[in-house]
C-alpha cells in the first residue's frame, strides 16, 4: 500500500543518498519526493509503493519514521487550472489537506483529513 513517510533527518550531506540507497536495496519504488532543509533538519515526504517494506527497511538501517500516512493520489490533466479545481472540491467539502506535493506524471499526492472522502470525491479508486 501507498503511504507518505515523514522523515527529519539531521540536515548534513548524504541524507537523501542514504534514503534512496536504502530503499533501493528493499526493491521500495519512490514514487515520489518532497525534501527541505531548516534550523539543522531536514524534512522528508516520501511516497513509496511498499509502505511494510519500506518501514522495515528504513528501521532495519536505523533511519526513524516519524509517520506512515495514507494518502490519496490523484492524476491530474498536466493544463493549468486542475491542481486548484481538485483543491476547491476538497475546500468546498471541508477536507483539510495538510500536505500536498506532485509526483512524476501529474500526480497529486495529498495527506488530509478524510483520505475516504477526499477519494470518494475525487474519483480515485485505488488502494
Amino acid at each position: 500500500m501507498r503511504k507518505d513517510l515523514v522523515i527529519i533527518p539531521e540536515d548534513t550531506p548524504g541524507q537523501l543518498a542514504r534514503l534512496g540507497e536504502v530503499l533501493g536495496a528493499a526493491g521500495v519504488n519512490i514514487e515520489a519526493i518532497s525534501a527541505f532543509t531548516g534550523q539543522g533538519k531536514g524534512i522528508v515526504h516520501v511516497l513509496v509503493d511498499r509502505a511494510d517494506d519500506a518501514l522495515e527497511a528504513l528501521a532495519a538501517d536505523g533511519i526513524e519514521v516519524r509517520a506512515a500516512r495514507r494518502v490519496v493520489v490523484v492524476a491530474l490533466p498536466d493544463e493549468p487550472g486542475h491542481l486548484g479545481a481538485a483543491c476547491r472540491t476538497l475546500a468546498d467539502a471541508e477536507v483539510n489537506i495538510e500536505q500536498a506535493y506532485i509526483a512524476a506524471g501529474s500526480k497529486l499526492v495529498i495527506v488530509c483529513d478524510d483520505v475516504d472522502r477526499a477519494k470518494a470525491l475525487l474519483g480515485v479508486t485505488d488502494g
